[in-house]
C-alpha cells in the first residue's frame, strides 16, 4: 500500500471510531459506487482532500470533495462537531509522515479545511431546514385547498 493510501485508510479508520455503525460500510476494501455509494463517495473524497492538502490546494477540488462528505454527514443524526471533526482527526496521523514533510504547513491547511467544513455543514443544515419548511408549507397548503374544495 502506498503512503497516500495508508494515510487515507487510517483517516477513514479514525473517522469510524466515533461512529461504529458506519465502520463496516466505510471499510469495504473496494466500495462499489452503486452498492455502497456512501463508502465510495467518502473514500474518493478523502483521497482527494489528502491530495489537495499535500499539493496545490485547488479551491474547486477541495470544495467538491468536502461538499460530498459534508452533505452525507449533514443528514446524519450527529452534532456539528462530530459531522466536521473528521477533518481534524487527520492531524495525529501527520506524525507518521517522513521527516521532510512540512507538518506545520499541513496542520495549518487542515485547520483551514476544518473551518471550511464547519461553514459547509452550516449551509447544508440551513438547506435541509428550508426544504423541511417548504415541504410542510406544501403539505399544509395542499390540505387547505382540498378542504375548501369539499366545503
Amino acid at each position: 500500500m502506498k503512503p497516500r493510501e495508508e494515510i487515507v485508510e487510517k483517516w477513514i479508520a479514525r473517522m469510524t471510531e466515533f461512529h461504529p455503525e458506519q465502520s463496516a460500510a466505510l471499510r469495504a476494501p473496494e466500495p462499489d459506487p452503486f452498492r455502497n455509494p456512501v463508502a465510495y463517495t467518502v473514500r474518493k473524497s478523502l483521497a482527494e482532500l489528502w491530495e489537495q492538502l499535500c499539493g496545490d490546494m485547488d479551491p474547486d477540488a477541495i470544495d467538491s470533495a468536502l461538499d460530498a462528505v459534508i452533505r452525507i454527514r449533514a443528514v446524519q443524526d450527529i452534532s456539528p462537531r462530530e459531522a466536521t471533526g473528521f477533518v481534524v482527526q487527520l492531524q495525529p496521523l501527520l506524525s507518521q509522515l517522513p521527516a521532510e514533510v512540512d507538518r506545520t504547513l499541513l496542520e495549518a491547511r487542515i485547520n483551514r479545511l476544518a473551518l471550511t467544513a464547519l461553514e459547509k455543514y452550516k449551509e447544508c443544515r440551513k438547506q435541509i431546514a428550508a426544504l423541511r419548511v417548504h415541504e410542510v408549507e406544501r403539505l399544509t397548503h395542499g390540505h387547505g385547498t382540498a378542504r375548501k374544495a369539499r366545503a
